[in-house]
């Protein structure tokens, strides 16, 4: 029997799967793996695996996860690639979904077979009252690409005004997930996302994963630093408008001292590691983080520090200082 997880960003998961067992009754071989505040990719990965452990076939794994892009969709992506052959992902979970996929378990003997069949139900298992507000024709979802012209572009044509814009440049130590692909690129429209990192260049599955995490609509770059800088000068990006990404402040300030023009710095996530102190629920940092802060923000660049656009901005002079103290103290 194939194999079932259900991941989700907070309790979604666990109560998804209480409410299939209401109607279905309870299922083996699906386990629930939810992303908790306090918790980062890892620990999403770590559940993935220890379910994965318990099934019975672990050669038939299918995947629901609530949001294309985000972080169970990551983690449940980067396990995917060495299985593709044989183990499948379906993002957008609902309950008609699910409860297709446990019924086709009993004829279905693939994840890729049911896969392919519950996406049908899950489209329909969307109606609405009144009936004249349902759509009478769907509109397919068309990548979009009209920054840059089809085919290559000669060297010193001016496109636009002749200078990329960043609709947000942003650190976030987890990079594209889903508030990202969700939140803020609904709020700042852009045309491409960038992610701009010399170790994640060099890394080719992280590559292909962040360029697949990419929401509707967007494309997703992976570049290393020397190529953001080469980008911020050429002419011909002038209809594009960037969302940028990166890993800590450092790769910023040499992006910064290379002359890219990032007047603010939204300050997103940033994960704790060894040397570091924690300043907030979702920001850590080292000396070398406090310095380089400091140095941008001599350069006359400020800072937006929020997780995403509803949320209210934190006080970065507070923080720095919170973080200097501790790293003191520590």
């Amino acid at each position: 029997m194939v194999g079932i997880i259900i991941a989700s960003h907070g309790e979604f998961a666990n109560g998804i799967l209480q409410s299939g067992a209401m109607i279905f009754g309870e299922q083996e071989n699906v386990k629930a793996v939810t992303l908790m505040p306090s918790e980062g990719p890892d620990d999403v990965k770590a559940k993935m695996k220890d379910a994965i452990a318990s099934f019975e076939n672990q050669d038939e794994v299918l995947f629901l996860v609530d949001l294309w892009g985000g972080t169970p969709f990551n983690q449940a992506n980067s396990l995917f690639e060495e299985h593709k052959d044989k183990w499948a992902i379906v993002a957008g979970m609902n309950l008609p979904m699910l409860i297709e996929a446990y019924a086709s378990r009993f004829s279905m003997e693939t994840a890729h077979e049911i896969a392919a069949h519950i996406s049908g139900t899950a489209k329909e298992g969307v109606r609405i009252r009144p009936e004249e507000l349902e759509p009478t024709e769907a509109t397919p979802v068309v990548a979009a690409d009209n920054d840059q012209p089809k085919g290559a572009i000669p060297e010193g044509t001016v496109l636009g005004d002749g200078h990329i814009k960043f609709v947000l440049a942003r650190v976030d130590s987890r990079l594209l997930h889903g508030q990202v692909a969700t939140a803020w690129t609904k709020t700042t429209g852009p045309s491409r996302i960038i992610v701009v990192s010399d170790a994640v260049a060099k890394d080719d599955l992280r590559k292909r994963l962040i360029e697949q995490a990419a929401p509707p609509g967007v494309k997703a770059n992976v570049i290393p630093i020397d190529k953001m800088i080469e980008i911020s000068k050429d002419p011909r990006f002038g209809n594009t408008k960037a969302l940028l990404l990166f890993e800590n402040p450092e790769d910023v300030l040499r992006v910064v001292e290379g002359g890219v023009d990032i007047k603010e710095i939204n300050v997103g996530s940033m994960a704790h590691s060894v040397g570091k102190v924690v300043v907030s629920k979702v920001l850590s940092m080292g000396q070398e983080d406090v310095d380089t802060f400091e140095k941008l923000k001599a350069k006359g660049i400020k800072f937006d520090v929020r997780k995403v656009p509803n949320d209210s901005k934190a006080n970065m002079d507070e923080i720095l200082n919170k973080a200097k103290n501790e790293l003191k103290n520590a």
